[in-house]
């Protein structure tokens, strides 16, 4: 068994030994990257969401076609509204007898106008909130969706 003097002993340094350096002659490996092979790889949803990132022509259409999509929603809902909730005062005016009529004591006017009016509103707004989510669902499915 060797002792710490002949391994350097205490306060003597170790000598290591010597490590062989790599020769010149030897040319290193070179990978080779194809630019081409690696756009390929990507998908199609991949290609349109850097399309809508970058602001290309293809990625504005597609955000221009759902923004479309809700105003066209939008409008169609506030008519219902419009409908709904302003035609009452032409049918009373139309037809006076109608605005007559009471109900529990309360005239058939201020029970539309002051009470059912609310719960038509929150009805349009809710129906409003479910289909604007199916248009970006609907939206985030096209652009998602692999390329067939």
């Amino acid at each position: 068994m060797a002792g710490p003097e002949e391994q350097g002993g205490p306060g003597r340094p170790v000598e290591a030994a010597p490590v062989p350096m790599p020769r010149a002659s030897q040319p290193s490996r070179r990978t080779r990257i194809v630019l081409a092979e690696v756009s390929r790889s990507g998908s199609r949803a991949d290609r349109t969401r850097s399309e809508l990132t970058q602001q290309t022509r293809v990625g504005e259409a597609l955000v221009q076609g759902l923004v479309r999509a809700q105003l066209a929603l939008a409008l169609r809902l506030s008519l219902v509204v419009l409908i709904g909730l302003g035609g009452l005062p032409w049918l009373f005016a139309i037809a006076p007898s109608v605005g007559r009529v009471t109900v529990l004591g309360i005239n058939l006017p201020w029970l539309l106008l002051g009470v059912a009016s609310f719960p038509f509103l929150i009805a349009v707004g809710w129906a409003y909130v479910r289909l604007a989510e199916r248009n970006e669902q609907d939206f985030t499915d096209l652009v998602q969706r692999p390329e067939r």
